[in-house]
């Protein structure tokens, strides 16, 4: 190695960058890492100071990164995200039951973290490790147990179909208010809409396609707001600064909480991908079925609850078939 290792910031300003940077809020970074909003921002602006470069935009009610906050999120992801599963591993050879899950950011912050304490009420002894990106990951690869992904049945070979999707407009009570039960160009105008553009190409969360859809096609709102992450769009709507694109599984908690509500009589069922529970080819320990058990009773639950289409297709257990990504 010829980096001198002396030029590099700290474990701790990193990680409070990456957290920062994941939920562009330092109070929530502050909250995840059991650390106050000042001291995640003394993170930053050591950082930031180090670098001799601004990582944030600091706006009235939200953050923004700068294009080198840009550049440092996705190296300190990867490079975070790779000694995590270094250290997990190392715990593992060491005896310590253990199951890693990958899943996207905004599956994982909307729809698992809410439900997991009652995992680990069930299974104290079990640490569990979710592993949060919005990639394919190599499951045997990089030594990750179980992948929760939203994907066609291609994608999941051998995968278990836990639940669908339906996708509609979502907006705080006060912001759902101040609209018309029918939209109209004019009420369009005076709305500001909440996107998530990851780089996808996922037409059902294309606000373009759903004005045209309400006829509205042309139409201009009065600002539009953009994520490229889910929760974070999501955030923004139940924050009452603007209007998103629900996905039901992942509102379903906040419209029950009063914090959303539906805004509009149109609902789109997404018919070709679905969440899908793959496991790592081989053999499973039990903590790794136990895990897997527990998320496929929770997506009958998410089924129970109704307003997603019924599988499609076989359901298959998580550890058959010869999978290796999701």
């Amino acid at each position: 190695m010829n980096a001198d290792l002396r030029r590099l910031p700290g474990l701790d300003n990193l990680k409070g960058f990456a957290v920062a940077a994941r939920h562009l809020s330092f109070t929530r970074a502050a909250a995840e890492l059991c650390l106050t909003q000042s001291a995640v921002s003394r993170q930053i602006q050591t950082l930031e100071a180090q670098l001799g470069v601004r990582l944030f935009v600091r706006r009235t009610r939200r953050l923004e990164l700068t294009p080198e906050g840009e550049v440092l999120r996705r190296a300190a992801d990867e490079t975070l995200g790779r000694l995590a599963e270094v250290f997990a591993g190392l715990k593992a050879a060491a005896g310590q039951a253990r199951v890693t899950l990958s899943a996207s950011v905004g599956v994982t912050s909307l729809w698992l973290l809410p439900r997991l304490a009652a995992f680990q009420d069930r299974h104290p002894d079990v640490e569990v490790r979710i592993s949060t990106n919005n990639r394919m990951v190599d499951l045997a690869r990089e030594d990750v147990d179980l992948a929760l992904r939203f994907c066609r049945p291609e994608a999941a070979e051998g995968g278990a179909w836990l639940f669908g999707d339906e996708v509609f407009p979502v907006a705080s009570p006060e912001v759902a208010g101040a609209l018309p039960a029918r939209w109209t160009a004019a009420s369009l105008a005076r709305t500001t809409l909440v996107a998530f553009e990851d780089g996808s190409a996922f037409s059902w969360l294309a606000w373009d396609q759903w004005l045209a859809a309400l006829g509205l096609a042309g139409a201009r709102p009065r600002a539009v707001l953009r994520f490229n992450h889910y929760d974070q769009a999501v955030q923004a709507a139940a924050d009452g600064r603007g209007v998103a694109l629900g996905r039901l599984p992942l509102v379903r908690a906040l419209i029950a909480a009063g914090r959303l509500l539906p805004v509009a009589d149109r609902r789109e069922p997404v018919l070709e991908r679905a969440y899908r529970l793959v496991a790592r080819p081989g053999p499973q320990r039990p903590e790794i079925a136990a895990f897997a058990a527990w998320l496929q009773e929770e997506a009958a639950r998410e089924v129970a609850a109704g307003g997603i289409q019924a599988d499609s297709g076989p359901r298959r257990g998580a550890g058959g078939g010869r999978a290796r990504r999701a």
